[in-house]
């Protein structure tokens, strides 16, 4: 008897957090981000509330795929994942997050777990909401509940490039990144494991390649004011490899709505991108 991918119910939750002005600075050196602010620790970085929800998605997970389809499956990789900023993050207030089940659907042979992570300040006023979307590969699960909000690539703004922003992918950001996240996969780390991951190399933490991909927002498109930044969302088409350099091209879609797609060493690693200002 087949069983859905995910079960819905109740949020789970809180799970306390906090970014202080000192993990902002660790975690703009760990990604390497030139904005001068994120550097001082002064503003977060439109990804960084990312780090805030590691433990969340360990236990949502445990507690919401039924077995039978994690017995199914043969490996998992990150899929998805969307970022939206209901108002900048304040370094070091301290914050709450609940993570819910969202719903899950099939993607040829595999099933692809969505889980919404909602993040509250102690006003219990929503500042961020994540959608963490996962392939669960070779997986069993019916479709339930509802797909993550759409972010299709629009082809229209093709013919209306702004810019590209490239960096490179150090042989010690993996590391740097770990420490800040608490994400210490060791398919970023180690040959064997990548390739058990389908990987012939270790590579770069998906979460890092968007972060890389938000300071070309910040840079080009925010004139240089991470707080600018409302919603980042994404899918990973590849991995990023350690020594590789990103390049990210942006496109005007509509007003203060930007879609984007990044390469490096020749592939594609992000699809469907999308970035969105707030009003200044």
């Amino acid at each position: 008897m087949s069983v859905p991918g995910v079960v819905l119910g109740d949020r789970l939750g809180p799970f306390p957090g906090r970014i202080p002005r000192e993990l902002v600075r660790q975690y703009a050196a760990a990604t390497r981000d030139p904005n001068g602010r994120a550097a001082a620790g002064e503003a977060v970085p439109p990804v960084a509330v990312v780090t805030q929800i590691w433990e969340a998605q360990q236990a949502g997970f445990t507690a919401v795929v039924p077995d039978e389809v994690r017995a199914s499956m043969t490996g998992g990789v990150h899929g998805e994942h969307d970022v939206v900023l209901h108002r900048p993050i304040v370094p070091g207030e301290d914050l709450r997050t609940w993570v819910q089940p969202w719903g899950a659907r099939r993607g040829g042979k595999h099933a692809l777990l969505t889980l919404r992570y909602a993040t509250y300040d102690t006003a219990d006023a929503l500042v961020a909401e994540q959608w963490w979307t996962t392939v669960l590969l070779n997986a069993t699960g019916e479709p339930v509940g509802e797909a993550a909000p759409d972010h299709t690539f629009p082809e229209a703004a093709r013919a209306h490039h702004v810019g590209d922003y490239r960096i490179d992918a150090d042989g010690d950001m993996p590391r740097r990144y770990a420490e800040v996240s608490s994400d210490w996969s060791p398919h970023h780390f180690d040959s064997a494991a990548a390739r058990q991951s389908g990987a012939d190399r270790p590579f770069l933490h998906g979460l890092c390649t968007m972060a890389l991909c938000a300071q070309g927002a910040v840079s080009i498109l925010a004139g240089g004011d991470p707080e600018r930044v409302r919603r980042v969302a994404v899918r990973f088409a590849s991995p990023t490899f350690i020594g590789d350099e990103l390049e990210v091209h942006l496109y005007r879609a509509s007003d203060r709505v930007y879609a984007f797609e990044a390469d490096a060493g020749g592939a594609a690693v992000i699809r469907n991108g999308l970035f969105e200002l707030r009003v200044s």
